[in-house]
């Protein structure tokens, strides 16, 4: 029996203005205008035979036919575009990753060449940055971010929490002639981007009072690499995810002072797109990363 399919043309206009709910960005994406998007999806509607947006000057809502049609039709093209690129690369080719600089500098670069020795068909692209990843326009396959869950529309695996306390370097309380003995020594101490929002946390979490900071204003140095690197430098106290850093603790680089860790509902992810969880390349690279991670829990982070 023939199936009864709308025209494709029609059917991927309206599932990237769908996805995107704006007209505009789906020309965008597809390289039309938006009166050629608009007319496309006119088309599916006189095929369904039923509104499938409501319009009005400002902004597009999808109907209930819509939202059951566009979840579909997203379903369905991802799972094609995965079973394509499986079909025609199999498990070689390019895996691009965009990952934070965290954990980019702290642990992947450090452990990759493993995962590049057991696959060496597989070129595998880094870019660290901090930036969202859109993995509808941009060239990456697979992603590693850190703070809150990334979006639900996305499949996750959490890697470790973002545990934090302080740490700084052995050679600074001797310097400074000032012991540590309880947090609230600390107060006294030279801290690296005093502003970083996880400084108030993690005093409160000890208990203890911080007069003059009652606002963050967000990171100065723009994440705890660098502010890790200041710290082993001996120019202060960085608050820090002691994950990354026990190859610092172990060659005398940097100490944690007190064993209390705040914890965070913040961590590291790895996320990609529903349809390419089957891809072969995403598949061995995520057993790979998960069998370094495999139970996220305030001991790991």
């Amino acid at each position: 029996m023939a199936r009864s399919l709308p025209p494709l043309a029609a059917l991927r206009a309206f599932e990237a203005a769908a996805r995107h709910l704006s007209f505009t960005r789906a020309a965008d994406e597809l390289g039309m205008t938006q009166a050629a998007v608009s007319y496309q999806i006119k088309v599916l509607e006189e095929r369904v035979g039923a509104p499938l947006f409501r319009r009005d000057r400002r902004q597009v809502a999808l109907t209930d036919a819509g939202r059951r049609l566009g979840g579909d039709a997203t379903g369905a093209f991802d799972l094609i575009s995965a079973s394509f690129e499986a079909v025609r690369g199999g498990a070689a080719g390019v895996l691009t990753i965009s990952v934070i600089p965290t954990f980019a500098t702290l642990w992947l670069a450090r452990h990759l060449y493993a995962f590049q020795l057991a696959h060496p068909d597989i070129a595998v692209r880094l870019q660290s940055n901090r930036e969202i990843v859109d993995f509808d326009k941009e060239p990456v396959d697979i992603a590693i971010r850190g703070g809150l869950p990334p979006s639900p529309s996305l499949v996750t695996h959490k890697l470790l929490r973002a545990d934090f306390t302080p740490m700084l370097h052995p050679g600074l309380e001797a310097r400074l002639g000032l012991p540590l003995r309880e947090p609230a020594d600390l107060l006294r101490y030279p801290l690296i981007d005093p502003t970083d929002p996880w400084w108030n946390e993690w005093f409160a979490f000890a208990g203890v009072a911080r007069p003059g900071f009652e606002v963050d204003n967000g990171h100065k140095l723009g994440g705890q690499d660098l502010e890790a690197i200041a710290a082993t430098a001996g120019h202060g106290v960085a608050i820090l995810t002691p994950f990354f850093y026990r190859d610092d603790v172990a060659a005398g680089r940097l100490r944690q002072p007190f064993a209390l860790l705040c914890p965070s509902d913040r961590g590291y992810w790895l996320c990609y797109p529903p349809g390419r969880r089957n891809a072969p390349k995403i598949r061995l690279f995520r057993d790979w990363l998960l069998s370094h991670f495999p139970e996220p829990s305030p001991s790991a982070g």
